[in-house]
């Protein structure tokens, strides 16, 4: 039974990513498509008004379910919104400013459907490792599959990743509907004391940080590393969108056992090692002179980010109070999606005004930074 919903949850997880990075490869031609004056420009603010919506609304989400003592109908109806949120986007005639604000009401809903997904696998079992390695597996698989399908939509129309973003958003709102709930019971706390879980639970910030690095890459080369390949190595985005299937295929498959791995040997040494080698490989993809050694490198980043990845989302789990976990998984992808923003808005804005090198040699020395700065907190939680 537990094996069956951890399944169907994942595939919610699946489900909003597969839908989100459906739109990455082709993102400068979808917004020409609605017609934006600077595709590249426009596709930044494009996946940008997605994740501040991801920030202002997961953990208001999480508060609500937390409230409840309930899961399964917020899951629901956040994935729904979501499909009505694409469908809304593909169909309706608009200017960009309008479509901005779609997209933005677009993402508040789907996050909801997404974090609370992740909060319910939380709730399955205290095998955490091993429940965050599905949730790993999914946003892995999600992400890869979406990359190259992705592609190739944009390749016979712009907007069809829309169309298959919408159903595929339904689907999983509809089989979310047939899990069982098993939400503990709620409590009577305000949204605002509910939102200050990091202040009841300092020791939430050290995973905070982490996936804010984790995200940051992931969003970094979601616009910069799309522009970089087609723009450095002349690739169309079919291409595009299997050269970054190359870091999310082994980032998908290695969730899971890395995921046991940290139930078994703890959560500090995956993070830990993965964090101290990531910036580097950054570097490396954009200081790579062919193609085929900044693909190597891909699948490098994609090996570490599962690494680092369920391990650091099993931490929160860890931390967590029982009646909390809704408001800190949301705060934990409010983390995660500011870090994802940064990646999108920064990388692109240094890679607009310098270029491709000093785009990539400073995220990689950002993620370096940033993970020597949390390291030493991580290393005493593990120690107390």
């Amino acid at each position: 039974m537990v094996r069956r919903e951890r399944a169907a949850l994942a595939g919610v997880v699946f489900a909003v990513l597969f839908a989100q990075v459906l739109l990455y490869p082709g993102a400068a031609d979808l917004v020409a498509a609605f017609g934006a004056e600077d595709p590249d420009t426009g596709s930044r603010w494009f996946l940008a008004a997605e994740f501040a919506a991801f920030v202002a609304f997961a953990g208001v989400w999480g508060v609500a379910s937390d409230r409840a003592g309930r899961r399964v109908p917020f899951i629901a109806a956040g994935a729904l919104g979501g499909s009505l949120g694409y469908a809304a986007l593909a169909v309706l005639d608009v200017d960009f400013g309008t479509v901005l604000v779609l997209r933005a009401a677009q993402g508040a809903a789907t996050i909801g459907a997404f974090s609370l997904a992740m909060t319910m696998l939380m709730d399955l079992s205290d095998d955490h490792g091993k429940d965050m390695g599905a949730a790993g597996i999914a946003i892995g698989s999600g992400t890869a599959l979406g990359a190259p399908v992705g592609g190739r939509l944009t390749e016979l129309d712009p907007k069809l990743p829309l169309v298959v973003g919408c159903l595929a958003l339904a689907v999983a709102g509809v089989a979310a509907l047939r899990v069982p709930d098993r939400a503990p019971g709620g409590h009577g706390e305000s949204l605002r004391a509910g939102l200050q879980v990091l202040r009841n639970r300092p020791t939430l910030s050290v995973p905070f940080a982490f996936g804010f690095i984790d995200r940051f890459t992931a969003g970094f080369f979601a616009l910069v590393g799309s522009l970089y390949f087609r723009q450095a190595f002349g690739l169309d985005a079919g291409a595009v969108g299997l050269t970054l299937a190359l870091f999310f295929a082994p980032f998908a498959l290695l969730q899971y056992p890395f995921g046991r791995l940290s139930d078994r040997i703890g959560r500090t040494v995956p993070i830990a090692a993965g964090s101290a080698t990531y910036g580097l490989v950054v570097v490396g993809i954009g200081l790579a002179p062919h193609v085929r050694l900044a693909q190597g490198g891909m699948v490098v980043v994609g090996v570490l980010g599962a690494l680092m990845s369920p391990a650091t989302m099993a931490l929160v789990t860890d931390l967590a109070g029982e009646d909390e976990r809704g408001v800190s998984m949301g705060g934990f992808n409010v983390a995660g999606s500011l870090g994802f923003l940064t990646g999108i808005v920064g990388g692109g804005w240094v890679a607009e005004q310098y270029d491709f090198t000093t785009a990539f040699v400073l995220a990689g020395g950002a993620e370096l930074l940033l993970a020597a700065l949390a390291l030493p907190a991580l290393l005493r939680l593990d120690e107390a």
